[in-house]
């Protein structure tokens, strides 16, 4: 009796062992996504990823289970979500933002690890060069076209003379694309000042402080100003400050105007190199780390009006109205 109940007592184990390496999926492919927080830019990069899977044939439900966690901004939270990610031994993660990027990368070498909204892997130390990652990680870049989107600064408010920079001084994306913005602001002839942040609690002030410095101010794609562009768009609409944004998104919730990434196919352009790895036709050490090579104007019609500012007769087709409340 006892002889019968360990062999029943150990093949329990087996099968709990096994359904544990499977996650008790039945066969289907497990893709754990870690978001560093909610906004508009981070959530269509998501969406589009699973969009490209879809298209594919990865379909949720079917041969698919997404593991969705979002960190909510918050790096404890972060460490948790990987942990549990490589606990589970998901087939893939996508890491959207450097943060989460950086986060998943430093808990596992093996599973393979898809990262995009990052600005920059080099600097962020995620691959050896984003020609050839080396490791277990690539993705998309989301470096903006910021020489351009300063041309369209100076096309819009022509009398700018010092343009204001607002970012978050721990997100090593914004870090990136402040230094970019200072030599070509510098290179235009134009004055550079800046306001750093470290949370969202301190971007009322930082916004309040910079208006009163700069003509115009310029906010690239910062995770923490993203998810609090309702706060700057309160204090530049009554000072009357145009805001350059790094994307669309930013845009919708009060900025001015943008020549940017669309997240949505930046997450697509993911979801492909997500399948050639599912489908074992590559692996993230051997792909290029990819960029966008389409960027779309948008300008907030109502900030404009707002702000009181004329459109150029050749942008006025990308003017769109009704989008910030």
């Amino acid at each position: 009796m006892k002889r019968k109940l360990s062999i029943v007592l150990i093949m329990c184990i087996f099968v709990s062992l096994i359904a544990g390496c499977t996650g008790g999926n039945d066969g289907k492919i497990v893709i754990g996504i870690i978001q560093y927080m909610d906004h508009i830019a981070l959530d269509s990069a998501r969406e589009g990823f699973i969009e490209a899977l879809k298209d594919n044939g990865y379909i949720v439900g079917d041969n698919l289970v997404i593991d969705y966690q979002n960190a909510q901004g918050d790096q404890s939270n972060l460490g948790s979500i990987s942990d549990q990610f490589v606990n589970k031994n998901v087939d893939l993660v996508l890491a959207i933002a450097t943060p989460a990027a950086q986060t998943i990368a430093g808990k596992t070498k093996e599973i393979p690890i898809l990262a995009t909204a990052v600005t920059d892997f080099e600097s962020a130390r995620l691959v050896e060069s984003n020609e050839k990652p080396g490791g277990n990680v690539t993705g998309t870049t989301d470096m903006n076209p910021i020489k351009e989107q300063m041309d369209l600064l100076v096309k819009l408010v022509p009398d700018t003379k010092t343009v204001g920079v607002l970012y978050t001084s721990s997100e090593d994306n914004s870090i990136t694309q402040a230094k970019i913005a200072k030599e070509v602001i510098e290179n235009l002839g134009l004055t550079y000042v800046e306001v750093t942040v470290t949370n969202t609690n301190d971007v009322q002030q930082a916004t309040q402080q910079i208006v009163d410095m700069c003509d115009a101010i310029y906010i690239p794609t910062d995770n923490t100003f993203a998810s609090a562009m309702p706060v700057v768009y309160g204090v530049t609409k009554e000072s009357k400050t145009p805001v350059i944004c790094g994307e669309s998104g930013m845009v919708k919730q009060g900025g001015l105007a943008t020549l940017g990434i669309n997240y949505r196919d930046l997450g697509y352009q993911t979801g492909l190199m997500a399948v050639k790895i599912l489908k074992g036709d590559a692996k993230p050490k051997d792909m290029s780390v990819e960029a966008s090579t389409k960027f779309d104007f948008y300008i907030n019609g109502d900030v404009a009006d707002e702000i009181g500012l004329e459109i150029p007769e050749d942008l006025k087709q990308y003017v769109v109205y009704g989008e910030n409340k």
